[in-house]
């Protein structure tokens, strides 16, 4: 009896039963489905009804400055090279500057938008064409001022490593609308983002929520083709019988990652016929391709929106663009203010408003929400010597832009306001923790009760505060 008693561990209890911990894990995460259910991204009811159903995140790492792209300020240009003034920066944090910096203004003209009555930089000529469809939110703020925090609190609601990214945390929510691609998909541009694959990854939720990147030469996702040798009956069957085995081990353990396994097996075969197609953009209309400035067989911004679009078309719950470089605090080479600036600019202008205007054509845009922007902003201070070569600005988090578009939002629209040197918020402070639940309240996600048990407690995307920015919405 002894030697009975004790062979039964506390892991075998309590899996006997039937309360192992991936049981209860599980069955949280299933809503109450069924043990012996697999597919994890099967599509879920929102708390209420959504305005928007999808997501496609224009992420510009390494942070754009709003005071040369959206943010007009006559007065800047006007004391351009005196000292700033001391009061207007006290008790604020900076990465790089140190004393009393001289004053900066553009060296880009702003023209008003006659019609919309927006000043827009002469560096976003074709975002004209979609001010009315944009919400501006011009008062958005962060407490953190170095890059990779910065990207990952914006995209995971933490500071820290190993947090969820918001396109996990919508994929665990609402699940995927498609079964051929996976629910949320990242592109990248320009250069790479600081924080790397933890701004997309799936943190402590299993990891079918993370985000796929897919790639613009060879294979779109790595190790889709099938190996030398192997045709696609042979991994049918080769597939069918390590499913076989997972759910076996499945039903036995009741661990979401053996879940993953099989789904990643499946979406991976489903794929190596639906992505080829997806990737393939050369067939769009020549007129597609000049509105966006697409370059077929080549890595660019301009065509991962266009991807983008055609990935919501598809059904892909949340798409993301990385576009990085936009780092430009002075001196020589590629943080140069003013020779790497209109590069960059150029780069996102057009294609951006061509997605906007893209999505509306189609009739996709009333339930799209589009977001444009960085994890802060930049100084109204300079960085580097007072020269055309050496310009440049520092990070800046409490004051800087964003816009938003689709998705039940109030279009044609401006919220917040900083003063006439942009150092301070002045009206309506967004927070990023705001934002996270705004856009999870627009996909009908009440952002409190979207929560994942780990560690002892319930975590959710906006930690312990954050409040819908109501005055944005339709």
């Amino acid at each position: 009896m002894k030697e009975n008693l004790d062979s039964i561990t506390r892991r075998h209890l309590l899996r006997g039963t039937g309360l192992g911990f991936g049981s209860i894990a599980l069955s949280q995460l299933l809503g109450g489905a069924g043990a012996d259910s697999t597919d994890l991204l099967a599509g879920k009811k929102p708390h209420f009804t959504p305005t928007a159903k999808r997501v496609i995140f224009l992420f510009m790492a390494d942070a754009p400055s709003q005071l040369d792209l959206f943010e007009h300020k006559p007065k800047l240009t006007e004391m351009s090279g005196q000292p700033i003034p001391e009061e207007l920066i006290k008790g604020q944090r900076f990465a790089f500057l140190r004393g009393v910096p001289k004053i900066l203004g553009s060296p880009w003209k702003f023209e008003l938008n006659k019609k919309s009555g927006v000043y827009l930089s002469e560096l976003m000529p074709h975002h004209n064409d979609v001010l009315d469809d944009i919400t501006f939110l011009r008062s958005m703020w962060t407490e953190e001022f170095n890059h990779v925090p910065a990207q990952l609190f914006l995209n995971t609601g933490s500071p820290r490593l190993g947090r969820p990214c918001m396109g996990s945390w919508v994929s665990y929510g609402l699940g995927s609308e498609t079964k051929d691609l996976p629910g949320y998909v990242v592109l990248a541009s320009g250069k790479a983002s600081r924080c790397g694959t933890a701004c997309w990854g799936s943190g402590f939720l299993p990891s079918v929520y993370q985000g796929v990147e897919f790639r613009s030469a060879g294979d779109p996702v790595l190790y889709l083709s099938n190996p030398p040798g192997m045709s696609s009956e042979v991994r049918r069957e080769s597939l069918d019988t390590l499913n076989t085995l997972n759910r076996q081990s499945y039903l036995e353990a009741g661990d979401p990652e053996i879940a993953t396994r099989i789904n990643s097996f499946e979406m991976a075969y489903r794929m190596q016929t639906s992505v080829p197609e997806l990737m393939d953009i050369s067939k769009e209309p020549a007129a597609t391709h000049a509105m966006y400035g697409t370059e077929p067989g080549k890595t660019s911004f301009a065509n991962n929106c266009l991807l983008a679009r055609r990935l919501v078309e598809r059904g892909c719950r949340f798409v993301q663009l990385y576009h990085g470089g936009w780092d430009h605090h002075g001196g020589n080479g590629d943080q140069n203010l003013v020779s790497n600036l209109p590069e960059r600019a150029r780069q996102v202008d057009q294609a951006s408003a061509a997605l906007i205007k893209d999505l509306k054509q189609r009739g996709l845009l009333d339930d799209t929400l589009v977001i444009w922007g960085g994890e802060f902003g930049r100084t109204s201070m300079l960085q580097g010597e007072y020269s055309k070569t050496q310009l440049g600005r520092d990070h800046h988090g409490k004051g800087y832009t964003m816009w938003m578009a689709g998705g039940g939002l109030k279009r044609g629209f401006s919220l917040g306001a900083t003063d006439e040197l942009g150092t301070q918020i002045t009206e309506d402070p967004v927070h990023i923790h705001d934002l996270q639940a705004t856009i999870l309240h627009l996909l009908g996600i009440e952002h409190t009760k979207l929560t994942y048990r780990f560690q002892g407690r319930d975590f959710r995307l906006t930690d312990v505060h954050g409040e819908v920015v109501k005055k944005i919405l339709a």
